[in-house]
């Protein structure tokens, strides 16, 4: 049995990282997955204890993951992370410190295999309406949401601009991610974004207009739901839509043979998912409010 943690959309909050630090100390799971927007929004230091820490991930992550893997030395869990909307690309350099020290393994855009099980990683959303642009693509082409903005306008701390992101699309990258594979019957892809159209991409717009059009009350992409549909991969991982779980109830669907989960969550709680890859029907959610 392989007992693994799965947490997504911690925005920097020093209480569910230190709950799922707490966690990871006393359950020692085999691999713990942590699927974006994981860092504080760029105006907030309330993470900061004194006036010499600039830098969350140098400054507390790579600290807290490295006491942790002190303490529980060979049992310290194989750690898959990616970045999510959110979070500024331009922290990349300090992500891959961390990987270098074995405390993680940053895996947006790469194909990792662990066990026997093949993991992909993706961070990409389509447009939206907020204005950092790092990790926004279109999606299938080049249609904008009314209420979005182009993932050609905003801003960009790090990564492509210009012709590259005008022609490039969710739907190409993931192709490009997949390569050759054609087993995906042992594939966990740890995205950042839902599919559309389903419980886990639901998002509170309803009733709302822009220009006298209606907004989609999905928002998840639809090249992350064809890659689901077409590939079957065993798992898939999300967040990004908060409010997914109150609007629907669910946390978890099956798209036939792929078992699909978000850990996005709009509370203060940490929102824990427990589970085992052989046995996907047999995850639980737990909220952790201490």
């Amino acid at each position: 049995m392989l007992n693994c943690f799965f947490v997504s959309d911690l925005h920097g909050s020093l209480h569910r990282y230190e709950c799922l630090l707490e966690r990871i100390l006393k359950e020692q799971p085999a691999a713990v997955f942590l699927g974006g927007d994981l860092l504080p929004h760029g105006m907030d230091f309330s993470w900061q204890e004194n006036l010499e820490q600039t830098d969350f991930i140098t400054d507390y992550l790579i600290p807290k993951f490295s006491a942790i893997k002190s303490k529980i030395g060979f049992r310290y869990p194989k750690v898959f992370l990616i970045l999510g909307n959110d979070d500024p690309r331009a922290c990349e350099p300090a992500l891959i410190q961390g990987q270098d020290l074995d405390l993680w393994q940053y895996i947006h855009d790469r194909k990792i295999v662990w066990e026997d099980f093949t993991i992909f990683g993706y961070s990409c959303i389509p447009p939206s309406p907020f204005m950092l642009k790092d990790w926004e693509r279109y999606d299938v082409s080049m249609f904008v949401d009314p209420g979005c903005v182009s993932p050609e306008e905003g801003g960009r701390t790090a990564g492509p601009s210009g012709r590259e992101i005008r022609f490039t699309t969710i739907a190409l990258e993931l192709e490009k991610l997949a390569g050759q594979e054609k087993d995906y019957t042992r594939a966990i892809l740890l995205s950042h974004c839902p599919p559309y159209n389903c419980n886990l991409d639901r998002a509170a717009l309803d009733g709302k207009m822009v220009d006298h059009a209606p907004l989609d009350v999905h928002i998840g992409s639809i090249a992350i739901q064809r890659f689901i549909q077409e590939k079957q991969p065993l798992l898939t991982l999300h967040g990004h839509v908060h409010e997914s779980r109150a609007m629907t109830g669910k946390w978890q669907e099956k798209f036939g043979f792929t078992t699909s989960f978000s850990a996005a969550n709009e509370t203060p709680a940490l929102a824990l998912i427990r589970f085992d890859p052989e046995q996907p029907s047999q995850a639980t959610l737990e909220l952790i409010e201490s």
